[in-house]
């Protein structure tokens, strides 16, 4: 190794970043993708258009109305007009829920007959519409426990005390922040690296790499230091986002969350490499990286879905990517705290080396000091 080589050609990247301005993108790009999809991805559910067709006029249907009134998930509105009307409203999208209360609702109630409400609900979106669909149990059944308690009606029940564990208060913000910062340390890097030897071949200046006596390692870790120091940084600025912008609990150990970052940079660092060695055009090299990054990053990081949720096909796919066990960890580190006293965090980290020693020797083999 050489180290006099390996710094004039980091000095020599350096230069090319700031002369070509792609500097500044290495810390904008990943704080925009942050704030734009932190802000922007919600699971939660709020103020679905509600539409109620009250065919009781009752004091309960109007207790069961003013409860659907009082609760930000819904914007009521009570309207006499018939069930087909309704229905054409959801289909021209005007409302997203029916709600038909029917005659002698509060009679039935009371004489413990069966009673039924009626929901319709738009399932256009599956998840969306099961969401919506629990908010409308949890009204209902909220009124109908009131009123056994109120009216001392004997209904024999189980009660279950719900306690949420590491997101108490259910925000999103604290479920899709910390899985963004493992998009963003996978695609940015990666993007860049994917840059720096095609750029080399669109200007013609490999020649000068395939005469010189510089070996193929110090070309590699010449190339791969800059960025990596660059976006090391962008380590600490993801986190004081997360912390103070969005509020994310951080209940873990500092040292692993950089330790397991600075990998994973690697292991993003070494999809560029090889992305960039086997491509002979900058805008293929980024298009190619996109794909093979932004992907993976949303479907099979669960950021959206719980790798245990998925089906057999696509719980072997997510396992094929470093982003899901890059995610475990910087999850525990948010929002459990639990580090490497868990053994699958340490077995995750391992995992990782192995990814980003892989994925370099890979790419160093594919690297050919010869004009093809």
């Amino acid at each position: 190794m050489k180290i006099g080589v390996i710094k004039a050609y980091m000095l020599k990247e350096f230069k090319d970043l700031i002369r070509s301005r792609m500097i500044f993108l290495v810390y904008i790009m990943p704080t925009l993708i942050l704030v734009m999809f932190g802000y922007g991805i919600k699971l939660e559910v709020k103020h679905s258009r509600l539409i109620i067709l009250d065919h009781d006029k009752s004091e309960l249907s109007y207790t069961l109305i003013n409860r659907f009134e009082h609760s930000k998930y819904f914007n009521t509105k009570v309207l006499d007009i018939t069930e087909n009307e309704a229905l054409r409203m959801i289909k021209a999208a005007k409302a997203d829920i029916i709600l038909i209360i029917p005659q002698s609702f509060e009679k039935r109630i009371f004489h413990k007959d069966k009673t039924e409400i009626g929901a319709f609900i738009d399932g256009a979106f599956p998840l969306r519409a099961m969401t919506m669909q629990s908010y409308v149990q949890g009204v209902v059944y909220s009124m109908i426990r009131d009123l056994m308690e109120r009216y001392h009606i004997r209904i024999k029940k189980i009660e279950i005390n719900y306690r949420n564990l590491f997101n108490q208060s259910l925000r999103d913000e604290n479920a899709i922040v910390p899985g963004l910062i493992g998009l963003v340390l996978l695609v940015a890097p990666a993007i860049l690296a994917a840059l720096l030897i095609v750029k080399e071949k669109e200007k013609g200046t490999i020649f000068n790499f395939y005469s010189s006596p510089v070996k193929k390692s110090d070309f590699l870790i010449a190339k791969l230091t800059p960025v990596f120091l660059l976006h090391s940084v962008n380590i600490f600025i993801l986190l004081l986002w997360a912390l103070y912008l969005f509020k994310v609990p951080f209940r873990g150990e500092f040292w692993i969350y950089w330790l397991t970052s600075e990998i994973y940079i690697l292991i993003s660092l070494s999809i560029g490499l090889l992305v960039s060695i086997v491509t002979n055009r900058q805008i293929v090299a980024v298009i190619l990286t996109v794909i093979i990054t932004v992907i993976p990053g949303f479907l099979y990081s669960g950021i959206l879905m719980p790798i245990s949720s998925m089906s057999k096909e696509a719980y072997i796919e997510a396992h094929l990517f470093p982003v899901m066990y890059y995610n475990h960890i910087i999850y525990d580190t948010f929002l459990i705290g639990q580090g490497f006293e868990a053994q699958k965090n340490l077995l995750y980290l391992l995992i990782l080396i192995f990814y980003a020693a892989l994925l370099f020797i890979i790419g160093s083999a594919l690297l050919k000091k010869e004009l093809k």
